[in-house]
């Protein structure tokens, strides 16, 4: 299986797609001025991470207890003691590793992991996809359900753990922060609701070392002064601050292949975008 997924990858990278070619150029962006070589190289590993992740996802169901935590968790106290404590933990992830097995091995050993996501067309897809999480362990909310903010503050304050991609949010509720020295639009959901429940924001990094790995970072403090949406702001930052150490050290297991940095955007829908006041 990973022999079939490692051929698909590099299929898809000899034939430079648009979902290569967007890679290359977020990965350019990460990496600096190297040669066009060692960025086609990057990009060939990134592919082979990416298609790595799907092989995982689709064979994750099979895998027995043991399998499971193979996976490793560097500093998993930043996580866990805030949820033994009552107080309750925010993992906020960028697009790197596998946070499938990531929330496998959490939802065993630390607490249930409760997250969100994208609605899928068509709708049984979007409904394989959350009866595979759900049978891992976690719960999953539909992005854009009514009421998902409330059940996943209740998670919080009942001393849970939320889970929650935050490295890419192009509607008009998200957060403009400084990303690899150009503007970015990142998710307010993860800091929102550290600021509303004192929940410990914990930003996560994930990467394949011949195994999936992850560590929690240190936690993002909540800022002292400030009304609730300049904290919000400061902490956003700070998630984005950390998730730049994590993929600079990791780059080519950062998934990312679509648009991410405003600059980037056409900017009709980005107009559009802000326009909406779509939710994040």
């Amino acid at each position: 299986a990973y022999a079939a997924f490692d051929r698909l990858a590099e299929q898809q990278w000899r034939s430079r797609g648009s979902s290569v070619r967007r890679l290359e150029a977020n990965l350019a962006r990460v990496l600096g001025p190297v040669s066009p070589d060692e960025l086609r190289a990057a990009s060939r590993e990134g592919m082979r991470s990416y298609m790595r992740y799907w092989c995982d996802a689709v064979r994750l169901l099979g895998w027995d207890a043991a399998r499971i935590d193979t996976f490793e968790l560097r500093n998993a106290q930043r996580l866990a003691e805030p949820v033994a404590s009552g107080r309750g933990s925010i993992a906020a992830l960028p697009h790197m590793g596998n946070w499938d097995h990531a929330g496998a091995w959490t939802s065993g050993h630390i607490s249930p992991v409760n997250t969100v996501a994208e609605k899928l067309e068509p709708e049984r897809l979007f409904r394989a996809f959350v009866d595979f999480r759900e049978s891992l362990g976690m719960h999953i909310h539909g992005l854009g359900d009514p009421g998902v903010y409330g059940e996943l503050r209740a998670t919080l304050t009942g001393g849970g753990l939320v889970a929650l991609l935050a490295d890419r949010d192009l509607s008009a509720t998200g957060i403009d922060v400084e990303f690899f020295g150009a503007t970015a639009r990142f998710p307010a959901g993860p800091a929102a609701l550290a600021v509303d429940t004192g929940a410990a924001l914990v930003p996560v990094s994930l990467w394949w070392e011949g195994r999936n790995v992850a560590e929690a970072l240190p936690e993002i403090a909540a800022p002292v002064d400030g009304d609730r949406k300049e904290r919000i702001q400061v902490m956003t930052q700070g998630v984005a601050s950390a998730f730049e150490g994590a993929i600079a050290e990791h780059p080519t297991d950062w998934h990312m292949l679509q648009r991410l940095w405003l600059e980037d955007l056409d900017p009709d829908r980005l107009a559009a975008s802000d326009a909406s006041g779509g939710a994040s």
